[in-house]
């Protein structure tokens, strides 16, 4: 037997190490060292505690109060703090307050450098209530540091409200800590359900060596399969010793559970409809996701905003953008369009391969005859009923933002298109995209961001033209003017510095962008100068099928895949199908070895930022195996990685909100901010977490996750944009694997 997280381990010393924080009523102080605060009591008065300018502090009750003005975008806007605190690297300290907010507010606590980059060495959002409570939290300091700052951030409310503070400590000397997340019973399943006709795996957490019996019981609590698990060592990506658990029980039910080692799984069905249904919800995150309109809440109940970024005040808007300085004297209109992720950003290296996936999604749907599941009315949105299918209508919104983003005739870099276009500066959580008061810029152009338009302007040419025939031809004219507009600016490449306001997305190798591209053009027009420049890539007989699959940069895989799939006249075209066959069988074969059955095994042990992703891109490679060679194995591979995503992992969760007993809902967002405002929603069902990065970039990771073997290096907390984040490009494969998987649902 084992505890339910193996990984439980002391961490001393480690960089901003925070714990949860706990709610106490008048918890004694554990620490030891010497108090850090001046004044945390305010028994005379409340120096050297300051504010900002909207605020006046009032300490005559004993407590340090304020009133918060509304109408405040930022946390920042308004701060109570002290400075000049002293920390010591490598010591363990304990910060205690108590707190009470009128009405009921969540606030943050920092302890921080006090200048750019506010580098902080704890973070927490308490949750103050008009009773009022007592925090605690633990935190290691990285740094010798004579001049920390506290801070209260208590800005980015709409309404007025009252905080008081009092009994605040920082003390040394407290006993380290270590974040343990709960991973519930060691039996590790899909919780939403296997298909009536596909595996159905299982792995088991356990000290054991040797086979061990396990049962299938229904919901009510009958044995109705048995049989042995297997044992498969220590997984390397979550340092778990594990089994595995194949059943062959195919009969038709809800609330199933597996026992195994004194252990029952969280319940799961088996059936043949949940995935009909993410089919649908993981395009409908889409609509939410709109920049430029109205949100309209009769259509996504709870979801309903204003139009985000189009100048009324104090939002300065998307319709009339200038360049940044220096990069261009026009400006253009560039509403509409998809935020990109948790942020008010529009990206076109990100749109470009999120708006790919829907109509690569559609063609799909379209060459195997399943179209009818993604017609007109399915999606709920303002377009339903114009005769077209809604995920074309949703993929136009995008579509029309990428072209808006090409410059114009006449202008320096003609036919190119601008990178990015957000904010000047970053904001903070949550802002709703209406109430955003930042100056927004167009960023310079790139090659990369060319190439993109350049493929998706050319794919959406032959899929919007039964609908909208000068619509189609103005993307394809446009993609005609894009590839050329590269050619002659070959090595534009997006500053890796320029990530201020928003993420610098730098790609310094734009060949898999050229092949992908002409390998749309030469789909969509069969044209010699297109087919040429397929052929006369590297690219086009190199074995791009890395371990850690494709993103937004490392698109070749998009264009071999196309190529491969899709009617064309390419001369080599049966070698680029057995191609795309042998990357499957290598992904195969990673998740065969897999005892969590994923497509995903990086050579490094580290998982990559967005890993969630490249492990269902990898899914759509042996999906499109399939659909190439109609072998089983590679659609059994498909659903195996689903049951990884939705539980069968080391953290026992679902990471697709609303899917699975345990699953995300805290996603890095600006306005699906529940966790932070309860009267904002979490995101909607169907949408994909970012998944564990290995790399733990934010605070909060840093501050809880270290030295997290793989699989452990996620949190589902909205200030982990490392490993929670939302964006486009992550429900993108999402939603093609989920239509791909609902076509499969009888086997």
């Amino acid at each position: 037997m084992t505890s339910s997280n193996p990984w439980r381990r002391r961490i001393a010393a480690v960089t901003g190490l925070v714990l949860a924080a706990t709610t106490l009523a008048g918890a004694p102080a554990a620490a030891e060292g010497p108090e850090q605060i001046v004044n945390g009591t305010f028994d005379n008065g409340h120096a050297p505690w300051w504010a900002t300018g909207n605020l006046t502090l009032d300490s005559s009750s004993g407590q340090l109060c304020a009133d918060v003005p509304g109408g405040t975008v930022n946390p920042w806007d308004a701060i109570i703090g002290q400075d000049n605190i002293p920390l010591v690297a490598g010591e363990t300290y304990e910060f205690r307050f108590f707190g009470t907010a009128t009405p009921a507010r969540v606030g943050k606590a920092l302890i921080q450098l006090p200048v750019d980059p506010y580098t902080q060495y704890l973070s927490a959002t308490p949750e103050l209530s008009v009773s009022g409570n007592d925090y605690t939290y633990t935190f290691t300091s990285p740094v010798d540091l004579p001049n920390a700052q506290v801070a209260f951030q208590i800005g980015g409310s709409a309404t007025a409200w009252r905080i008081c503070l009092d009994n605040i400590s920082l003390q040394g000397g407290a006993e380290p800590e270590e974040y343990v997340p709960d991973t519930g019973p060691r039996v590790r399943v899909n919780q939403v359900g296997y298909l009536l006709h596909g595996p159905k795996n299982a792995t088991l957490v356990t000290d054991a060596t040797t086979p061990l019996p396990w049962q299938l019981k229904n919901a009510t609590g009958a044995v109705v399969a048995r049989g042995k698990t297997t044992p498969r060592g220590v997984d390397a990506s979550s340092g778990q010793n594990v089994q595995t658990i194949s059943l062959s029980y195919g009969r038709k039910g809800t609330g199933y559970t597996l026992v195994a080692d004194g252990e029952t799984s969280r319940p799961f069905d088996i059936g043949t409809d949940f995935y009909e249904q993410l089919r649908l919800d993981a395009l409908k995150f889409y609509y939410t996701q709109r920049s430029g309109v109205a949100i309209d809440d009769a259509l996504r109940p709870g979801y309903g905003r204003p139009a985000g970024h189009v100048g009324v005040a104090p939002n300065l808007g998307d319709t009339d953008v200038p360049c940044q300085p220096g990069v261009c004297d026009y400006r253009l209109d560039v509403a509409g369009g998809w935020y990109d992720a948790g942020d008010h950003g529009k990206y076109v290296v990100n749109g470009g391969i999120s708006v790919h996936q829907l109509m690569s999604e559609y063609e799909r749907s379209a060459h195997t005859g399943q179209v009818r599941t993604l017609r007109d009315g399915t999606l709920a949105l303002p377009e339903s009923g114009n005769r077209v299918p809604d995920i074309l209508d949703e993929a136009r919104f995008e579509q029309e933002f990428l072209l808006k983003m090409q410059v114009p005739a006449g202008q320096p870099y003609a036919g190119m298109a601008h990178h990015k276009i957000h904010d000047a500066a970053w904001t903070g959580l949550p802002l709703l995209p209406h109430l955003d008061p930042q100056p927004r810029e167009l960023h310079r152009v790139s090659t990369a961001a060319t190439l993109n338009l350049a493929a998706t302007a050319a794919q959406a040419a032959r899929v919007f033209k039964p609908y909208d025939k000068g619509f189609a031809a103005r993307n394809l004219a446009a993609a005609r003017t894009a590839f050329a507009a590269a050619k002659t600016n070959p090595a534009l490449y997006a500053d890796p510095a320029d990530g201020v306001g928003g993420g610098a997305y730098n790609d310094d190798d734009v060949s898999d962008e050229f092949y992908w591209a002409a390998a749309e053009l030469y789909i969509t027009t069969g044209e010699r100068e297109y087919r040429d420049a397929i052929l006369a890539s590297p690219l086009h007989t190199a074995d791009i099928w890395r371990d850690r699959g494709f993103d937004w940069g490392h698109t070749a895989q998009l264009g071999r895949l196309e190529l491969a799939t899709l009617p064309n006249k390419l001369p080599d075209r049966s070698r680029v199908r057995a191609s795309v066959v042998a990357g499957a069988d290598r992904y195969l074969a990673t998740a065969r070895a897999h005892p969590y059955g994923i497509p995903y095994a990086p050579a490094e042990n580290t998982y990559d930022w967005g890993s969630n992703n490249l492990v269902l891109n990898n899914a759509v490679v042996l999906a499109a195996a399939y659909d190439l060679t109609g072998r089983d194995r590679y659609r059994d591979g498909v659903l195996e990685t689903m049951d990884y995503v939705f539980g069968r992992n080391a953290l026992n969760q679902s990471y697709v909100t609303g899917y699975g007993e345990v699953a995300s809902h805290n996603q890095h967002s600006r306005w699906y901010a529940r966790q932070l405002n309860p009267d904002l929603p979490n995101p909607p069902r169907g949408t994909l977490s970012g998944g564990p990065n290995s790399s733990i970039q934010d605070p909060v990771a840093q501050q809880k996750l270290q030295g997290c073997a793989p699989q452990f290096c996620y949190i589902d907390d909205i200030e982990s944009w490392s490993t929670n984040e939302l964006t486009i490009n992550w429900n993108a494969p999402l939603a093609w694997i989920a239509a791909f998987v609902a076509d499969q649902d009888q086997g």
